[in-house]
């Protein structure tokens, strides 16, 4: 059967996550993974068993993406663009599937990958703009910008992340490599944008360390916190995990 690498991008703010979640083999809520195995199958025609699609990375609720890969097994062997193209007229209008290549059979979307880049969009309007509420993670207390800028090479290295993993953390090990976390002001649209890139990410490590970050930036922790948190190794160290609305998966690299 041949592979497929498809790159994908979606809202979403209707979703309950990229992974499907069943209860007694029925699918529970409206998942990206869900809608893509519908399609999936009804372009290979049903077949049995059911073809499952995966997925890099196993976004939460409320949570986008501009660069989502996955990789699935058609029963047949079509040309990559017409996949694409055939799987965007069975898909639904908050997933565009990008791009599709042929690849080979040990090709995996989640275990293949070497770095992920995500970003977080904060708005710092007084008041939640209703166009962007779906979009941005709303903080409207005054922030540094100089102490954030100050904080963020703290993160960068390889650490033990334990303290900005979340309940639910399921990995082996909490110890993962950041290569970049920088900051982008733009003041015209009165937004802030983190990107962070690094080998993997722990569940909701980036909106809890976005989190800190904001922290810092108000004053309600010292600007050299970072390495404090790390060493301590302790979820309850860290408060506050900004909305999921702000976070998106921007690009996975691979080989």
């Amino acid at each position: 059967m041949p592979r497929y690498k498809g790159i994908l991008s979606y809202d979403g703010s209707d979703f309950c996550g990229f992974q499907v979640q069943t209860k007694h083999g029925i699918e529970r809520e409206r998942t990206v993974q869900g809608e893509l195995n519908k399609a999936v199958n009804q372009m290979a025609k049903n077949p049995d068993p059911a073809i499952k699609v995966v997925g890099a990375s196993r976004t939460d609720t409320g949570v986008h993406a501009y660069g989502q890969v996955i990789h699935f097994d058609l029963p047949f062997d079509i040309p990559a663009e017409g996949v694409r193209k055939g799987l965007n007229t069975m898909l639904p209008r908050d997933i565009l599937l990008k791009q599709v290549d042929q690849v080979a059979d040990d090709f995996h979307a989640r275990f293949s990958s070497h770095a992920k880049r995500y970003f977080y969009r904060v708005s710092t309007q007084d008041y939640v703009d209703p166009f962007k509420r779906h979009y941005t993670g709303h903080f409207h207390w005054p922030l540094d910008v100089e102490r954030l800028m100050a904080a963020l090479p703290d993160l960068i290295g390889e650490h033990d992340f334990a303290t900005f993993a979340a309940s639910g953390n399921e990995t082996a090990t909490t110890v993962r490599t950041i290569t970049r976390a920088d900051l982008a002001v733009k003041p015209a649209e009165n937004e802030l944008v983190f990107t962070f890139e690094g080998n993997a990410f722990l569940y909701n490590q980036i909106r809890i360390m976005v989190g800190v970050l904001l922290e810092i930036g108000t004053g309600r922790r010292p600007v050299d916190d970072i390495p404090r948190l790390i060493a301590a190794k302790d979820r309850e160290q860290a408060r506050y995990t900004a909305p999921a609305s702000g976070l998106y998966l921007d690009e996975i690299a691979y080989n």
